[in-house]
C-alpha cells in the first residue's frame, strides 16, 4: 500500500473536496436541478476545481509551515532501508538502465537559499507572459467583456499541477520528461520524431517577435501600423529575432543566463502594469473583473472558439513548453538533476559531459526525507513564482482592457495587434508619455516570450537528439554543438516565415491552438510515465492524477472546438 500522507496534506485535500462539493451543490440549489442538463454547469466545475485546489493548497501550506499540524515521519513501503543497497542499476523501458545513486541533499530551506535555488519558474513565467497576456487576453476581454475571465485561474491551476507532475519525474531521474516519454513503447525513435514535430508545429511560428516588432514599428512611426508597414515590421522582427543569439551565447550555463534576464524583465513588466492599474483603473472595472472571475461556466453565444482556445491554451505556458520546465530543472541541478550535468553556454561555458540517461535513488528513509525537502523549493517555484506571476500577468492587462477599450471591440487590424492597449490608454488619458512606455512594455513582454520559446524548442530538441542517439561514442561529444546547431536551424526557419505574407496574429493563433492539442498529449503521457517508472512511494496521490486527466480533457475539448476555424484559416492562407 502507498505510504500515508502527512496530516497537513490530508487537511488540505479535505478542504479542497469541501469547496468543490459545496460550490457545485450550492449552484444546483440556487439555479435548480435543470442546470445539470446545461453545459455551463459542467464547464463551471473546472472553475470550482481551481478554487478547491487553491484553498486546499493554502490550508496545506498554512498548516505545514506554521507547524500547527506537524508532518508525519517519512516511511518506506514493505522494505527496510538495508534491503535496497544491493541494486546498482534499474531497468527502465526502451533506453539504457538508470544508475543508482543517493539523492543529493537540498539546501537548507531558508529565504536566501530559496532565492538561490528556484529559477526555472521565472524562466517559464517570462515565457508565459506573452501572447495570451498581452494579445489574446485583451482581444477576448475587449470582445466579450469580463465574462470569460474565469477561464484564467482554471488554466493556470491545471497547468501548475501538470507542471509539477512532469517535475516529479525529473526530481527522481535527473532526466527531462521527454526522455521519460522516449522510454515508453514503441520506442525512442518514434517518440523523438513525434515530439520534435509537435514542438515545431507549436513553436516554430515567430509570432511573438513579429508582434513585438509591431510595437516597435508603432513607436517608430508614432501611429498604429497597417499593411503598408508590413516590410518595416519584418525588418524589426528579423533584427530582434537574431538578437536572441546574444542572450544564449554568453555565460556559464544557458539556463542561468535566461533566469537572470527573465527575472529582470518580469519585475519591470509587472511593476509597470501594477502602476497603470493602480492609478487608472476604477472600482467599477474591478467589480467587472471580479464578477467574470467567479461566474464559473458562463459561456456567451457566438463564441470565436479559435480565439478562446488560443487564449486559454496559452494562458500560462501551454503545450510542449510545460514539459520543457523539466529541462530547466535538470540544468538548474534540482533533485537528481544535480548528478547528470547541464547544457553550458558557448562563450564563458565549458565542455561538459552531459549524461544521456539519468540516475535514480532508492526510496530509503533518508532519501524520502530529502525528496520532501526538494518539494518545498518546487512548491515555491511553481505556485508562488509561476502561478501567481501568470495570474497577475493575465489579470493586469485584462483590467486595463476593461477600463480603456470599449466592449465589443474586435482586434481587426492584425498589424497593430500589440498596439491596442497603448492606443486606447492614450485616447482615454491624453497622456502621450504612456504611448511610448506602454509600447515598450508590450515589446518586452512579447520579446521575453520569444526568448523563452526559442530556448524551449532548441533545448527540447537538443535533449531528445542527445538522448536518442545510439552511438556509444556520442557521450564524448560536446552538447553545445548540437544546441547551437539546432538554434541556427530554428532561426533560419523563423526568418523564412517572417518574410512570408503571414500576419502576426495568425502566427500566434497557429502556435497557441497547437498548444491545446499538445497539452492533452503531454498530460496523458506524463500520467503514464509516472505510473510506469516511479516507485510507489514517489507517485502522486490519486487526486493529482485526476486533475491531470481533467486537464487533458479540458484542453482536448478546446482544440476540437477550434480545429475547424484553424484549418479554414490555414487553407485560406495556402
Amino acid at each position: 500500500m502507498r505510504s500515508f500522507q502527512a496530516s497537513s496534506q490530508k487537511y488540505g485535500i479535505l478542504a479542497a473536496i469541501t469547496v468543490l462539493l459545496v460550490g457545485s451543490i450550492a449552484q444546483v440549489f440556487t439555479e435548480g436541478i435543470r442546470i445539470l442538463q446545461q453545459s455551463t454547469f459542467w464547464y463551471g466545475l473546472y472553475g470550482w476545481l481551481s478554487v478547491a485546489i487553491f484553498v486546499g493548497y493554502l490550508v496545506y501550506l498554512g498548516l505545514n509551515f506554521t507547524g500547527l499540524s506537524k508532518p508525519s515521519p517519512v516511511k518506506t513501503i514493505n522494505k527496510e532501508p538495508t534491503e535496497y543497497v544491493s541494486t546498482t542499476t534499474i531497468e527502465a523501458g526502451n533506453l539504457a538502465p538508470w544508475q543508482v545513486a543517493e539523492l543529493p541533499a537540498p539546501p537548507k530551506f531558508t529565504w536566501r537559499n530559496i532565492f538561490k535555488t528556484i529559477g526555472p519558474g521565472a524562466i517559464l513565467l517570462g515565457t508565459s507572459i506573452g501572447s495570451s497576456e498581452w494579445l489574446l487576453g485583451p482581444a477576448v476581454t475587449a470582445r466579450y467583456g469580463g465574462f470569460l475571465l474565469w477561464l484564467v485561474p482554471v488554466s493556470i491551476v491545471l497547468q501548475a499541477i501538470i507542471n509539477t507532475e512532469s517535475i516529479r519525474y525529473t526530481l527522481y531521474t535527473g532526466e527531462p520528461i521527454y526522455t521519460g516519454f522516449m522510454r515508453t513503447a514503441p520506442g525512442h525513435q518514434f517518440w523523438s520524431f513525434f515530439y520534435i514535430t509537435l514542438a515545431f508545429l507549436q513553436l516554430s511560428w515567430p509570432g511573438w517577435v513579429s508582434a513585438a516588432a509591431t510595437a516597435l514599428t508603432a513607436l517608430y512611426i508614432g501611429a498604429v501600423p497597417g499593411p503598408e508597414h508590413a516590410y518595416l515590421i519584418k525588418i524589426f522582427g528579423l533584427l530582434w529575432f537574431f538578437s536572441i543569439a546574444l542572450v544564449i551565447i554568453f555565460g556559464d550555463k544557458i539556463e542561468r543566463t535566461l533566469e537572470k534576464i527573465q527575472w529582470f524583465l518580469i519585475i519591470v513588466i509587472l511593476l509597470f502594469l501594477v502602476f497603470l492599474v493602480s492609478f487608472y483603473t476604477s472600482a467599477e472595472t474591478y467589480t467587472k473583473a471580479a464578477t467574470g472571475l467567479t461566474n464559473f461556466g458562463v459561456i456567451t453565444s457566438g463564441l470565436d472558439w479559435l480565439l478562446i482556445c488560443t487564449f486559454v491554451s496559452d494562458a500560462g505556458a501551454g503545450g510542449v513548453i510545460n514539459g520543457v520546465i523539466t529541462n530547466w530543472y535538470r540544468d538548474k541541478g534540482m533533485g537528481m538533476g544535480k548528478t547528470v550535468g547541464y547544457i553550458p553556454a558557448l562563450v564563458g561555458g565549458r565542455k561538459l559531459s552531459l549524461m544521456k540517461t539519468g540516475k535514480v535513488f532508492l526510496p530509503t528513509t533518508e532519501n524520502l526525507q530529502r525528496w520532501r525537502d526538494w518539494w518545498k523549493f518546487v512548491d515555491i517555484d511553481q505556485y508562488f513564482v509561476w502561478a501567481i506571476g501568470c495570474f497577475l500577468g493575465l489579470m493586469l492587462p485584462a483590467l486595463l482592457t476593461l477600463q480603456f477599450i470599449p466592449f465589443g471591440t474586435e482586434f481587426v487590424n492584425q498589424f497593430g495587434i500589440a498596439v491596442y492597449q497603448a492606443q486606447y490608454i492614450v485616447l482615454a488619458t491624453g497622456n502621450q508619455f504612456l504611448w511610448s512606455t506602454t509600447l515598450l512594455i508590450g515589446f518586452w513582454i512579447l520579446f521575453s516570450t520569444q526568448i523563452g520559446v526559442t530556448d524551449a524548442f532548441v533545448r527540447m530538441v537538443t535533449d531528445i537528439i542527445w538522448t536518442s542517439n545510439d552511438n556509444e561514442n556520442w557521450q564524448e561529444e560536446d552538447v553545445r554543438f548540437i544546441y547551437y546547431g539546432i538554434f541556427c536551424v530554428f532561426s533560419l526557419s523563423g526568418t523564412l516565415i517572417l518574410f512570408l505574407d503571414v500576419k502576426p496574429l495568425l502566427l500566434i493563433l497557429i502556435g497557441a491552438s497547437m498548444a491545446g492539442l499538445n497539452m492533452t498529449i503531454v498530460s496523458i503521457h506524463t500520467l503514464f510515465v509516472n505510473r510506469k517508472f516511479l516507485p510507489i512511494e514517489l507517485r502522486p496521490p490519486l487526486w493529482r492524477e485526476i486533475v491531470v486527466a481533467l486537464g487533458a480533457i479540458f484542453y482536448g475539448f478546446l482544440f476540437i472546438k477550434a480545429a475547424p476555424e484553424l484549418f479554414a484559416q490555414l487553407f485560406s492562407f495556402v
